[in-house]
């Protein structure tokens, strides 16, 4: 946040602090030289009204994103169009807003009002979005008895990866606390005919459309969850490739997935390591989401007046 021509300040947090230390040993790398120092106070800036600046901010900038949402829904309100033919206007537009959702949360560092405002109006355009999917969808057989789920066997290809992994962890955190796994090589090959194939060609719980398993799942079993949704983002640009959402843990997953399958020759143990780093993970993004709750407006900044102030005149009375 901007407090003075050429003065920026961000939380005292120990991400803060790591960032700014990987930027200084950039610099002194390219010859250039350095310091990392944390500042007390700012002015006349104290430490609730930098606090309050940041919420302000924030708020500001989800409550323009929630407007330019609405707009979209309202057009698409206005037009009915019909099964089959292209995709509307709110599908090609959300992943932009999604993008900049995300980037309004990496610097919402206390918990402003209006994002869950802006989620839900997201996942209202997700949905209208999806209401008519775009031609060339290719159909998937085997649909899922959702009755009687709990407890079975969930099959999938072997070598797991990102897509897999997540959608296990998915499996067992969401749907079934007491899936079982194993692995065969496509849907012919699958060793018991009660066993749920999950991400292979031609079944129910695979690659939808421009979906991966993972965010198949999710719609399948209606998961809503905050934190899984930024992991479905995650796992949407390392399987498929497409920077569609612009993750910006893709890149350190990807290697520590790719590191996994490396070290590990057991498919089991490779696909129970890769679920621990999704539970790791979805811890983490659901500490930093701070969702529970209503969040206060933020208080508009008092200007300083620009009128002579009046001194205290002290009188003295006597008899």
């Amino acid at each position: 946040m901007p407090v003075k021509q050429a003065v920026y300040v961000l939380p005292d947090s120990a991400a803060a602090r790591e960032d700014f230390e990987w930027l200084k040993a950039e610099i002194t790398g390219a010859g250039g030289d350095a310091s990392v120092f944390a500042a007390d106070t700012l002015d006349t800036w104290s430490a609730d009204a930098l606090v309050e600046e940041f919420r302000r901010s924030r708020q500001e900038g989800y409550m323009a994103l929630a407007r330019d949402v609405e707009q979209v829904l309202a057009r698409l309100d206005a037009v009915r169009r019909p099964r089959g033919t292209r995709r509307p206007a709110g599908g090609r537009l959300l992943d932009g807003f999604r993008q900049r959702l995300a980037a309004l949360e990496d610097i919402d560092f206390f918990g402003s009002a209006g994002r869950d405002r802006v989620v839900s109006l997201v996942a209202q355009l997700d949905a209208r979005s999806r209401s008519h999917p775009p031609t060339g969808t290719p159909s998937h057989v085997g649909p899922v008895d959702r009755t009687s789920i709990h407890g079975r066997l969930w099959v999938t290809r072997p070598r797991p990866g990102i897509d897999r992994m997540g959608s296990a962890w998915l499996i067992r955190r969401f749907i079934d606390a007491d899936a079982r796994f194993a692995f065969a090589a496509d849907r012919d090959a699958i060793p018991s005919p009660d066993a749920i194939p999950f991400d292979m060609f031609g079944v129910e719980l695979s690659h939808q459309g421009d979906d991966c398993t993972f965010e198949t799942l999710c719609r399948v079993f209606d998961i809503t969850d905050p934190a899984v949704a930024r992991l479905a983002q995650l796992v949407h640009d390392l399987d498929l490739k497409d920077a569609r959402f612009g993750a910006p843990d893709a890149s350190t997953v990807g290697t520590l997935i790719e590191g996994l399958q490396l070290t590990t020759a057991d498919d089991d143990r490779l696909l129970e390591s890769g679920m621990t780093i999704f539970e790791s993970m979805y811890r983490a993004f659901t500490r930093s989401a701070r969702t529970t709750g209503p969040r206060p407006l933020a208080k508009t900044r008092a200007r300083p007046s620009t009128a002579r102030r009046r001194r205290p005149v002290a009188r003295a009375r006597g008899k």
